[in-house]
């Protein structure tokens, strides 16, 4: 074991090459990127991430220069558990939930990271390892497409590889939105599995026409159909619109997870590693999944999530974008006839392109 040396933050902003949409958002040209490096007094290093859509990554970024050298240097590496407690509980009054636990979820990243580069391991074995090929779909930001295009997009997925497509729905009127699924389904077959994401758009009773209005097409999963604040709506939707509902890219916490499992108000729970807590907190989530007998799926960093279901019995599908990333990393992710591979590089194998990241510098 060796103890916390220094940690290092980084905060760049990156444009994306083409211009993505949805239901909440609207337009986005670009994302933000915050990382954390840890050494330890040995010399070894490890690195995590947390990123926006756009905008307050200063305030992740803030918190992880002026809060976190405090909290962890001088600490033991290792004790991954202690030091998101403590990181947790001392962050708690000023923001138990936001940018504080971005900026936790990118801390408690890098030392998973540097655990398992010293022990040799990839991080997937190191959590336990149970299939390092998992399956994986291709999330669509594509809700201002023309059907033309959407279909386009798709067939460019399916040609590097993806066995499974998300697309967007939430459009002004709901028609728009059954003839665009329509239009998906017919050109995908029948039993190809298709997504849909509302990314919150819609009021309870809206999203309960909604979901009956697409369950004809088979979806594997609704997705975030309303605000994620209402465990009782998601219920509700659940219960009366007949479409399986995947949520949680916008809870921050294990506790708010419980409430939905609970509750009945989910059936893919989907923490994103970058903005729940980290790694611990997502193995918690997971595993509280599959005591529920829910298969846990996962929201954005693809390159690390693939080692976290990699380890999970339960794991469905990992969600596969990464806003342009992978021109900034030496190793994207892997895939094989729909499935991703876990690599078996010592951790999880995210290797950043500082030099390039650099020019970007917020």
């Amino acid at each position: 074991m060796a103890r916390i040396a220094s940690i290092e933050t980084g905060h760049y902003r990156i444009p994306l090459s083409v211009t993505l949409s949805d239901s909440t958002h609207g337009e986005i040209t670009a994302f933000e990127l915050i990382t954390l490096r840890v050494r330890d007094a040995d010399g070894a290093e490890g690195t995590g991430y947390s990123y926006t859509v756009g905008r307050n990554g200063g305030a992740i970024a803030d918190i992880l220069r002026r809060e976190m050298p405090s909290l962890v240097e001088g600490r033991e590496a290792e004790d991954t558990e202690a030091i998101c407690q403590h990181v947790w509980w001392a962050l708690h009054y000023g923001g138990r939930g936001g940018p504080t636990v971005l900026a936790l979820s990118a801390l408690d990243i890098a030392l998973w990271d540097l655990k398992a580069r010293r022990a040799r391991l990839p991080l997937f074995r190191l959590l336990g390892g149970f299939d390092h090929r998992v399956p994986c779909y291709a999330g669509g930001i594509d809700l201002d497409l023309s059907v033309e295009a959407l279909l386009r997009q798709t067939d460019d997925n399916l040609r590097k590889g993806f066995r499974a497509i998300k697309m967007k729905v939430g459009r002004p009127d709901l028609a728009s939105d059954v003839a665009r699924v329509r239009a998906m389904r017919e050109h995908l077959g029948e039993g190809f599995p298709l997504m849909a994401d509302a990314n919150m758009k819609w009021t309870v009773e809206e999203a309960v026409r909604a979901a009956r209005a697409l369950l004809p097409f088979d979806l594997v999963w609704l997705e975030e159909p309303i605000i994620p604040d209402d465990v009782a709506g998601h219920t509700r939707i659940l219960t009366a619109g007949g479409v399986p509902i995947a949520a949680g890219e916008n809870l921050r916490t294990l506790w708010e997870f419980k409430n939905y499992i609970a509750s009945g108000a989910v059936s893919y729970p989907e923490p994103d590693v970058t903005n729940c807590g980290g790694v611990t907190v997502f193995m918690k989530i997971a595993r509280l999944a599959e005591a529920f007998n829910l298969p846990v799926t996962s929201h954005g960093a693809h390159d690390i999530t693939v080692h976290l279901l990699a380890a999970c019995p339960n794991r469905s599908y990992l969600e596969a974008h990464g806003f342009g990333l992978d021109r900034y990393i030496a190793h994207p992710l892997m895939l094989d006839d729909g499935m991703a591979l876990a690599p078996s590089r010592p951790g999880h194998g995210v290797e950043f392109d500082w030099q390039g990241l650099a020019r970007l510098a917020v």
